[in-house]
């Protein structure tokens, strides 16, 4: 049996004093889609930051690492990044408007994934390989005419698509989006998650980090709710999705609708 995804054992992180996780405790099993839904603010960006490596949480007395990636706690950066793509708005950001190399073609954007830059690839080798790859990549995503354009000059939904290809060109085990849809219209939002489902059913564990719950494709099965740096609650979709549980999430009454597989949330 495969180890899990992700294992959170009372994992705590402060920031300047202030604790923004409070001992959270989640496994997310290889093949379970799952999503982590919370309202702003909730510490889903700090826990995103853990996966990764950005942050690390207070140690346990008990020894216990507070958390693993694929049983792992001791990841080499470079190693994880192979076998976790994450694709988020900072990195979108990132990409397009922050980085300090120049601009970057959806070819060269998603051949950067191969060594986990966020530049242009001046000094690393780029084989035949690589472009295979990143161009496979590029068409399972539905851009491979955006190959050859400037990553700054493509819409957000063009865009996103691309980075999603870098985050695939290695082959994950998993696939983390954050706030994913964030910047895109209905239409691109829409084209956007009906990729993420292809992914999803085509075996890349899946775990979605937002704030949306229009966001949370069919596939996903799993709900863990993040409010105020805690788990507040966990279960089937059929269990967590329903008004009193995303209006206490969510402070306030809701009403909720399900169409198509997705599930709508509005004022009541």
């Amino acid at each position: 049996m495969s180890e899990p995804v992700l294992q959170l054992t009372n994992a705590t992180v402060k920031k300047d004093d202030t604790v923004v996780l409070h001992h959270l405790s989640m496994t997310i099993e290889e093949g379970q889609h799952t999503v982590i839904l919370g309202p702003n603010g909730a510490g889903k960006s700090i826990l995103v930051r853990l996966l990764t490596h950005e942050e690390r949480p207070l140690p346990l007395d008990n020894g216990t690492a507070p958390v693993r990636v694929f049983g792992d706690d001791n990841w080499n950066v470079w190693e994880l990044r192979s076998q976790l793509g994450i694709v988020s708005a900072d990195l979108h950001q990132r990409f397009v408007s922050g980085n300090s190399e120049g601009r970057i073609t959806g070819e060269m954007a998603v051949i950067s994934g191969f060594v986990a830059s966020q530049g242009i690839l001046r000094y690393s080798t780029i084989t035949t390989e690589m472009r295979q790859r990143a161009a496979e990549a590029l068409e399972k995503m539905g851009v491979s005419h955006l190959a050859k354009r400037w990553l700054n000059e493509m819409s957000s939904g063009e865009a996103r698509r691309v980075l999603i290809a870098r985050a695939l060109v290695t082959s994950p085990r998993a696939l983390v989006l954050d706030e994913p849809t964030s910047n895109l219209d209905v239409v691109a939002r829409h084209n956007f998650l009906e990729r993420v489902r292809q992914i999803a059913r085509d075996g890349t564990t899946l775990i979605l980090i937002t704030h949306h719950v229009e966001e949370v494709i069919p596939e996903i099965a799993r709900v863990i709710f993040i409010k105020s740096g805690r788990v507040a609650g966990a279960g089937s979709k059929a269990e967590m999705m329903t008004p009193a549980k995303l209006g206490e999430l969510f402070e306030g009454p809701v009403m909720v609708e399900q169409s198509g597989g997705y599930f709508h949330v509005r004022l009541r």
